[in-house]
């Protein structure tokens, strides 16, 4: 059976969009993946939590901070039971610190970090560790893990030395390279890929499918809702559907469904 620390190392805990409109983002994702939202009663200023339909609550929305220039986008909360130490062990690693040490009352200690090719994520110490259920992602929890990078075999290798994110499958995708599949129990699962030259974003950066019951149809309230889609929907190998898409702010996130 797992520590508690061995529960907590290496799951993301927690999804947080970063916006330049908050109102609007809300009104957005509720729409398309059917999270309801509602405010952190504990927090200076406005923070929205965002809640699956069974009210389990899966990550947050808050603005950009006054003075950042970074653009819309989604990051994620890895779990550190000893936060020092999985710093000193990204830097060890070839990784580094963007920010300082934040902490949050009845939450945690957060710090934000990059990985050796640049791409940012953030360590989450929960003030109150539990062991989260390793279970089949469900409707409105994200369900793929996908990163863009300049260097895929070394990505996976900082991962899996820091995280224990393990290799699983690799796919040839021609002139694109391999798409290099990893995982960590039954709920956690991603790939990495080389980043398309002509790709314009970071150096390095995460992206997050969230699960919907249909991705078709999840397509048209993108659209309506004032997104764009990017690639797709598409289908995937095993027979699930996938689509890329930009939010009215333009953050990049993906849909998912499994396989009917």
């Amino acid at each position: 059976m797992e520590s508690m620390a061995e529960a907590v190392r290496g799951r993301v805990l927690w999804y947080e969009l970063m916006t330049t409109d908050v109102k609007g983002a809300e009104a957005f994702y509720t729409d398309v993946v059917g999270w309801s939202v509602s405010p952190f009663e504990d927090s200076p200023d406005y923070y929205g939590v965002w809640t699956r339909k069974d009210g389990t609550g899966i990550g947050g929305v808050m603005a950009i901070p006054e003075g950042m220039t970074f653009p819309p986008h989604w990051g994620m909360y890895i779990g550190a039971p000893k936060l020092e130490e999985t710093v000193a062990a990204i830097e060890r690693l070839g990784g580094s610190a963007l920010t300082d040490v934040i902490e949050v009352p009845q939450v945690g200690r957060l710090r934000t970090m990059r990985d050796p090719q640049g791409a940012a994520f953030s360590l989450l110490e929960p003030a109150m560790p539990e062991a989260p259920a390793d279970r089949e992602p469900e409707i409105g929890d994200a369900s793929w893990h996908e990163l863009y990078t300049s260097d895929p075999e070394a990505a996976l290798q900082f991962y899996n030395q820091l995280f224990g994110w393990a290799p699983t499958e690799a796919l040839d995708m021609g002139p694109m390279g391999k798409y290099l599949m990893f995982g960590r129990g039954q709920g956690f699962g991603g790939g990495i890929m080389k980043k398309p030259a002509g790709m314009q974003a970071p150096p390095a950066f995460w992206g997050f499918y969230f699960r919907v019951p249909d991705v078709h149809a999840a397509v048209e309230r993108v659209k309506a809702g004032g997104g764009k889609v990017l690639n797709g929907p598409m289908e995937v190998p095993g027979g699930d559907w996938a689509v890329n898409c930009l939010d009215p702010q333009s953050a990049a996130f993906g849909l998912h469904h499994t396989k009917q």
